[in-house]
């Protein structure tokens, strides 16, 4: 009975909670008047305030990492400042950035001027609204840093670009370009590099890339002249980029064979500069040279971010491996940031590994505007040779004997002759072992060799070994140490001379106890 009792109360019990949901389900249900707390109203409004307020505090500490550096002459001051410029530019708005120029420039009235001129009007002021005065006293009426000043500006030259306002954009960044060319300062070299990159961007937006063609040249020579690493590398893409927009290989070429990328620079711009490179080897046919380029260029591409970046790179690298005859990791297409972008180039490996050329053909056709997009579309049409290899190696492994009539139709060739060249041709480069009898008009496959008694063993281990050198001498140069890390073990002048004079005395010492040691 105790038991019956008990399921009872839980039927009553569920039977009142169903009840219970029903009547919400009800009440939600039906439309009401709801009235938002006055709390909750005036934290929705503070948060864009205090966003803007937390954006203001951001640039002032940079300012201040961009001061420290130019009195310190530190420049990796300036780095942490650069570092921080994306996740400040997302942050970027009218509001902020009117208040960072009033801020700042409190002694140069015209550039504040002309600055706060490509902004609209800040909303009116209002209760509890953000007061930002970052230079007071005697601050205030001191001339700012060229370092701090093109800062600003780029901020602004950003904000634009990123509203797409690009004519707005280009007329700042042209007037921060002059302010910035008759300027001499290795402080202001990190800065300047920056601002050289996002000039070009505006141009190209506005499709005037041609137009700073020579600009850049000129920044150039005097980056090189100067020694400036940072600017030579930013410099050097830019042109790059620039001539690969207007498909001028030729003088791609003549300029990476002619310049030297310099070392020190960072490893974004490697990234830019292998990928580049790479693109103009596999353009000139030195496909082994462009994957060793493009693996590089992966390698020194940001892990965690850059995905459209290393999307770009995987697309040319897996075709430059099939127009090498090698087949790409299928664990490339499964990456999750890269499967849906590679999927017609997944396609497109299986058709070159089957050697189906038909559906090479209907990949082609089907993603042929996409292949354009990517740049990829000449390197894919030379694929249609290595496709039909791949199916006359296939033949070859599968027939000791077949008719070169049959081939044609397996390969959908128009005529047995055209399927004898391209046998011969084979044969000549060495992708089969056999030979054609022109009389009867078929081929007979030739016993396969032991591969181990050729030379490929050697050169697949060669490959590998080379690879694994180049990996460590990279990883070594990549290296970085604190700035003057290598003062901390050595001693001072007082300390040496007090060694020295330790040295000596230990050594008249030694002198008088060997004469003592006489009669």
């Amino acid at each position: 009975m105790k038991e019956t009792s008990s399921k009872r109360r839980e039927r009553a019990g569920g039977r009142d909670k169903s009840n219970k949901e029903q009547k919400e389900a009800k009440s939600a249900t039906e439309p009401q008047d709801v009235e938002m707390p006055e709390e909750e109203a005036a934290n929705a409004a503070k948060q864009p305030k205090e966003l803007d307020s937390l954006t203001l505090e951001d640039i002032k500490e940079h300012v201040k990492q961009i001061e420290k550096a130019v009195s310190g002459k530190e420049p990796r001051f300036v780095l942490r400042a650069l570092r921080a410029l994306p996740s400040t530019s997302r942050r970027l708005n009218t509001n902020v950035l009117h208040k960072a120029l009033t801020g700042f420039f409190t002694s140069n009235a015209t550039t504040r001027e002309f600055l706060l001129g490509f902004l609209e009007e800040p909303m009116e002021t209002a209760e509890g609204d953000i007061q930002f005065r970052p230079r007071t006293g005697k601050a205030a009426a001191a001339p700012l840093l060229p370092e701090v000043e093109t800062y600003l500006q780029l901020l602004l030259v950003i904000h634009l670009t990123n509203s797409k306002r690009y004519t707005e954009a280009q007329k700042v960044s042209d007037e921060l370009m002059q302010k910035v060319s008759s300027k001499n300062r290795r402080a202001l070299d990190l800065v300047v590099a920056k601002c050289y990159y996002y000039h070009a961007r505006v141009y190209e937006f506005l499709k005037q890339l041609d137009t700073i063609r020579s600009f850049l040249h000129t920044r150039l020579r005097t980056a090189t002249l100067r020694h400036d690493a940072d600017g030579q590398a930013v410099l050097l893409n830019l042109l790059l980029r620039n001539y690969l927009h207007f498909n001028l290989y030729d003088q791609a070429e003549k300029l990476v064979s002619k310049s030297v990328f310099p070392e020190l620079a960072n490893n974004n711009e490697w990234a830019r500069y292998l990928y580049y490179t790479g693109r103009i080897k596999a353009i000139q046919l030195e496909y082994t040279e462009a994957r060793r380029t493009l693996t590089n260029a992966l390698r020194k591409a940001p892990q965690h971010t850059a995905v459209g970046f290393k999307q770009t790179v995987h697309k040319l690298l897996i075709v430059v491996e099939l127009l090498l005859g090698e087949i790409p990791d299928r664990l490339q297409f499964r990456q999750p940031s890269l499967k849906r972008s590679l999927m017609p180039y997944f396609l497109l490996t299986q058709a070159v590994r089957t050697g189906n050329l038909a559906k090479f053909n209907q990949v082609l056709e089907q993603f042929g505007e996409k292949f354009q997009t990517d740049g990829t579309y000449t390197l894919i049409i030379r694929l249609r040779h290595n496709v039909i290899k791949t199916g006359v190696r296939m033949i070859s492994l599968s027939y000791s004997r077949i008719s070169l009539a049959d081939i044609a139709q397996k390969l959908q060739l128009d005529s047995p002759e055209d399927a004898e060249f391209i046998v011969a041709k084979a044969i000549r480069d060495g992708v089969i072992e056999a030979s054609i009898n022109h009389e009867k008009g078929f081929v007979q496959s030739k016993e396969t060799m032991d591969i181990y008694g050729t030379r490929e063993p050697q050169l697949a281990f060669h490959q590998r070994i080379s690879f694994c050198l180049d990996l460590h001498n990279m990883s070594v140069k990549a290296m970085r140490f604190p700035p003057k890390a290598y003062n901390k073990d050595l001693e001072s002048a007082e300390e040496r001379r007090e060694r020295e004079q330790q040295d000596l005395e230990f050594a008249k010492e030694m002198a008088e106890d060997d004469d003592d040691s006489f009669p």
